[in-house]
């Protein structure tokens, strides 16, 4: 009752009265009831907060597209009035408040879209505030639909300078205006950007896409000749399904919509396409960065131990994370840890690579207590005779071994923790979940009988071929991969120059390819199933 009391009397104020009138504005999208109450303010010279001044910006910047030119004009004058009034009052614009403002801006007809832009690069000087992707956007999109398409990468440069990094309604607006003034190479530039940024792309970018190759200016980019070795090489270096090399091919493009198999090819052109993988650079980005963390966390000389062992025990093509297979479904009351299910694991995978091992990593107190089983002592000792277990030592967390293993030895990684732990995502999030796709292999156990999930043959991001065709794939609610639609898009003369092979997916043992895992029976009948493993680049 008491605080029923004080919520009365607050509202019962001027100022309740003012703000509860201006908060129904904004939730109601009441543009003229919220001029109203300001006009009644400023005539009245009633003194308005930094929570006035933003709640009426941003009722402006939401309710400004709608309405017809000399509303527009009116409302942006009285934005700018209260805007001056904010400062005037010794009320800091915050981020917020140069977001709407900056929207508000842009609607001007002529200088708009500089003035937004103005307001942006000048609000960390003036006002100690730092701008989001949100506060950049009015200005870039003002520029592209002026067709001003310098400026724009002007503000796309800004922004990327502040950290602040575009998404696909803002690369996707960057390559529109792109197309639409003939600036190719840039096309080409934010074609990849998108690729990077994005899995499957929305409706509108498809449709921008599409508009860009039926271009007479697209039919004149591109070459007849190229090194067809450069451009393997450099889709191996990036980690598969795009080169970066500039446009290929010459003449007209073919574009369909397209299903793909589960083999990862294409129902239109046939090529296979690839499961992309980070390129080395990121690799070796990534392996460093996990390191990092681990020596941080973990004691230094044994950590170091374990790189410099690794250093000389480098041709696993997998790791097993031996606690999580251990103990996976053994919640129950005379479960423990399940040695068997562990073995079954590294049977399948040494059946799978031809004799290969992979690498075990549990931890040593783990270890020391199964050794005192005789059946389980006879397992482990076979292990380590033949090099595969690696026992981590008392105290240390196991997940950063394993971890650092795969990455290291840009191999296949089973396991079913989804890493997603606090520590993991001190990785980043743009690297890792690409990693994770491509080298985590999962597994079950059903009725005490082993599936692998091996990685998926081919990843739904666009993707770029040697032959200079492109794949895109759609963003639908798509519960079945097979079923999703994609944009084929190909040059024929480019296709049948090349007999249509397309190199970006093809699994040809190179010193960079991954390399085939077959099960014993897919070996008798000579049909190789690609489970994509490791990547070899030693020298």
């Amino acid at each position: 009752m008491e605080i029923a009391g004080k919520a009365r009397k607050k509202n019962g104020t001027r100022e309740g009265q003012f703000r509860h009138a201006l908060d129904m504005c904004a939730k109601t999208g009441d543009l003229a009831g919220a001029l109203a109450l300001y006009e009644s303010a400023a005539a009245e010279n009633h003194r308005l907060s930094a929570y006035h001044f933003n709640s009426l910006l941003h009722i402006i910047s939401t309710s400004i597209e709608t309405l017809d030119e000399p509303s527009k004009k009116s409302s942006i004058d009285t934005s700018f009035a209260i805007f001056d009034r904010m400062a005037a009052n010794g009320a800091t614009p915050t981020e917020a408040t140069i977001t709407s403002m900056a929207r508000i801006a842009a609607q001007r007809p002529d200088d708009g879209a500089d003035l937004a832009f103005d307001l942006v690069k000048t609000m960390g000087e003036r006002y100690g505030a730092s701008p989001k992707l949100r506060t950049y956007s009015p200005a870039l999109f003002a520029f592209c639909r002026r067709l001003e398409a310098d400026k724009a990468y002007a503000v796309e440069y800004h922004m990327v300078s502040m950290g602040v990094v575009p998404e696909e309604p803002e690369i996707a607006a960057l390559l529109e205006v792109s197309a639409k003034v003939g600036r190719e190479e840039k096309v080409y530039g934010y074609l990849h950007k998108l690729r990077g940024s994005v899995g499957c792309v929305a409706g509108p970018t498809a449709e921008i896409l599409e508009g860009w190759f039926r271009s007479e200016r697209a039919m004149e980019v591109g070459r007849s000749n190229w090194d067809a070795g450069r451009v393997k090489d450099a889709i191996l270096m990036n980690g598969g399904g795009w080169h970066g090399l500039g446009w290929l091919g010459e003449g007209g493009w073919d574009i369909c919509h397209v299903t793909v198999s589960s083999e990862g090819d294409c129902s239109g052109c046939g090529q296979r396409l690839a499961c992309v993988d980070i390129d080395r650079m990121e690799t070796e980005k990534f392996a460093v960065s996990v390191a990092s963390l681990a020596l941080g966390r973990e004691s230094k000389s044994n950590f170091r131990n374990f790189q410099e062992w690794l250093e000389k025990h480098s041709e696993y093509e997998a790791i097993i994370d031996g606690a999580n297979v251990g103990l996976y479904q053994q919640n129950f009351a005379d479960g423990g840890f399940s040695l068997s299910q562990l073995d079954a694991v590294v049977q399948e995978l040494f059946e799978r690579s031809q004799g290969r091992w992979p690498l075990i990593i549990l931890h040593n107190k783990r270890a020391l207590a199964l050794m005192e089983n005789p059946s389980n002592r006879q397992i482990l000792e076979k292990w380590r005779a033949e090099g595969a277990l690696y026992t981590t030592p008392t105290g240390s967390n196991d997940d950063w071994y394993w971890l650092y293993a795969a990455v290291k030895l840009k191999c296949l990684l089973v396991t079913n923790d989804e890493m997603r732990d606090h520590i993991f995502e001190l990785l980043g999030r743009s690297i890792f979940p690409k990693w994770k796709e491509r080298h985590q292999v999962r597994y079950t156990f059903n009725k005490g009988h082993l599936m692998l999930m091996m990685p998926p043959p081919y990843s739904s991001v666009i993707q770029e071929s040697d032959t200079g065709s492109w794949h895109v794939p759609l963003d639908e609610k798509c519960d079945n991969e097979k079923l999703r639609n994609w944009l084929c898009i190909t040059r024929p003369a480019s296709l049948e120059s090349s007999n249509g092979v397309c190199l970006a997916g093809r699994s040809t043992q190179t010193s960079m390819e991954p390399r085939q895992m077959t099960s014993p029976a897919e070996n008798a009948n000579d049909k190789a199933v690609c489970i994509t493993g490791k990547r070899k680049d030693r020298s």
